[in-house]
């Protein structure tokens, strides 16, 4: 295919706001394309060039691509400028600077050319990279310069997600979404969206669970836990239940295999292994020749040596000497599950069966610890081990199913977590995760800050409803943070994903990257905010840096807090 008919689809996916038409539109779309081509361009049509998890980036600034534009279709660097400020979308400002009518390249040719770009690193990459849009920009048609310009800003936004592409390789298969389970039971296994693409392209989805199994370097999705209030419901529900510890750390699946690099992702699948250079002695004290781990990462106090707090542990992220950080900071690993031993998948087994893994695959160390857990069809057990935990500085209890596999994502009571709300928190049974969807400045003091106010959403779908004004609750010093985060992407359009009532818009709307968790006294029904609810007495508990905006709370969560409350 060639990529100015491959634009023509992007163009109508854009205008398109029904999800039944946008899967309609991709089913046709993957027919045409090739079983060489569907992955690049499945990747390209979600405004990347691989799976999150490889962290492939173009750090292409605005100004940057205004400087290619000039240079591509000789304008001067102030016209383009002022251009900009008009449409407010340079992808939009190339298109209508663009006069030829392109090579007409193909879906792999443009995937490589953008792909060049992306791995331009390096003294002087900035100028070569200008050079390479310059070229690209000028190569292509004025449709095609358009997406060109917004992939390269990691600014296409098309209004479907991973989730929509699922349906629409069934509807390519079936003309409906019979075979979407089967395709996304293989996605969370390997959540390589190009990847299951071609696989279904090629041989069909009949066959997808047979060739997929969790590989060490791909991260599975992890496993999710579900919300219960009452240890008498979660007997009810589950029967025969674990209770572990709930850590207050990070989330890491830590995959390793002996002679090569070892990998540790977060619940966003984003590689963090610089973070934890206590990784690299995992091989002296684990049983096996590869493994993949489910494991909280858990601070210690340099003076106390006890368990410190998430926020304690996410300052590695901000080391730069990150070895003596580690020293002087130490951690463990709280390993509660295994997927993966020898190349064996234990997904499908048990939590019993999972455990016996578990108990025989450490030697004795001090940083890579397997959880307590107790087994237990009792709720009064449950009870006393929340209690336990509570007063030992952790979060309370989690409880799992003991018939259970491991499945990826929030599907069942097979895990739940059970906390307790105290006045720091809300009134409400749990937080709630939410993304920043823009901010108004703020007046007086608050001026200084940037952000007086911010404006918040929850998942529905592949749409994002609005649920929140939060603009109170917060120190100085989060104010500072949330306006260092919200400065840098900033966008002049309301983004195609964002549902709100024109009465709530922000001064300022921005990609929708930085997750929140908010606490609130309750839910209360609201006209406004298209979530149809809004959170009463919001307050912002933490910034969630190892969330995105897929793992943010669903409307559906959200009434199931709503009937916990």
């Amino acid at each position: 295919m060639t990529a100015s008919n491959l634009s023509k689809y992007f163009e109508e996916l854009e205008k398109t706001s029904s999800r039944i038409s946008i899967t309609k539109i991709l089913a046709e779309l993957f027919n045409e394309l090739s079983e060489e081509e569907i992955d690049k361009a499945v990747y390209m049509m979600l405004g990347s060039l691989a799976p999150n998890y490889r962290s492939i980036v173009f750090n292409v600034a605005e100004a940057m691509m205004m400087r290619a534009i000039s240079r591509a279709y000789n304008v001067e660097p102030q016209e383009v400028k002022t251009i900009y400020k008009k449409m407010g979308d340079l992808g939009k400002v190339a298109e209508s600077l663009n006069r030829g009518k392109g090579n007409d390249l193909i879906v792999s040719e443009l995937y490589s050319k953008l792909s060049q770009i992306a791995k331009c690193e390096g003294e002087g990459s900035q100028e070569r990279k200008i050079e390479l849009l310059a070229d690209l920009l000028v190569s292509v048609n004025p449709l095609t310069s358009r997406f060109v310009a917004r992939i390269t800003l990691g600014k296409l936004r098309l209004g479907f997600s991973d989730k929509t592409v699922i349906d629409a390789l069934s509807w390519m298969e079936t003309g409906d979404k019979t075979n979407s389970k089967k395709i996304e039971a293989a996605f969370q296994v390997v959540p390589d969206i190009g990847k299951i693409a071609r696989e279904v392209r090629a041989k069909g989805s009949g066959g997808l669970l047979n060739e997929i199994s969790p590989t060490i370097g791909i991260p599975v999705i992890p496993m999710l836990a579900q919300r219960i209030k009452s240890a008498d419901e979660m007997i009810k529900k589950m029967d025969n239940v674990a209770v572990e510890p709930k850590f207050d750390g990070l989330r890491v699946q830590i995959h390793f295999a002996r002679g090569k690099k070892i990998g540790a992702f977060t619940r966003n699948l984003n590689d963090i292994k610089d973070m934890f250079p206590e990784l690299e002695s995992i091989g002296e004290y684990v049983n096996a020749d590869s493994v993949i781990l489910d494991s909280e990462a858990v601070g210690l106090d340099a003076e106390t040596m006890k368990m410190a707090d998430f926020q304690t542990t996410m300052h590695r992220r901000r080391k730069h000497d990150i070895e003596n950080f580690a020293k002087a900071n130490p951690l463990t690993f709280q390993v509660f599950d295994v997927m993966s031993k020898d190349g064996e998948s234990f997904m499908d087994k048990n939590y019993e069966e999972r455990r016996a893994v578990l108990k025989k695959l450490f030697s004795k160390n001090k940083t890579f610890l397997v959880d307590e857990y107790m087994i237990t069809q009792n709720a009064g057990d449950i009870r006393k081990k929340h209690e336990e935990y509570l007063a030992r500085g952790l979060e309370g209890a989690m409880i799992k199913k003991v018939d259970s596999g491991y499945v990826p994502g929030r599907t069942g009571w097979r895990w739940v977590k059970m906390k307790e709300v105290d006045g720091t928190r809300g009134k409400l049974s749990d937080t709630v995760d939410c993304v920043v969807m823009g901010y108004t400045r703020g007046k007086g003091k608050r001026a200084d800050f940037g952000v007086g106010q911010f404006l918040a959403g929850v998942l529905d779908h592949d749409k994002i409803k609005s649920i929140t004004k939060v603009g109170t609750g917060l120190t100085d010093e989060q104010f500072r943070a949330l306006n260092d985060k919200l400065k840098d992407i900033v966008v002049a359009l309301k983004p195609v994903e964002y549902e709100v009532h024109k009465d709530l818009y922000p001064d300022f709307w921005v990609e929708p990257k930085v997750v929140v968790e908010l606490a609130a006294d309750e839910l209360t029904k609201s006209p406004k905010h298209t979530a149809g609810l809004a959170l009463r007495f919001p307050r912002l508990v933490r910034f969630r840096e190892d969330k995105s905006v897929k793992q943010i709370t669903t409307i559906s969560e959200i009434l199931e807090i709503a009937k916990l409350g």
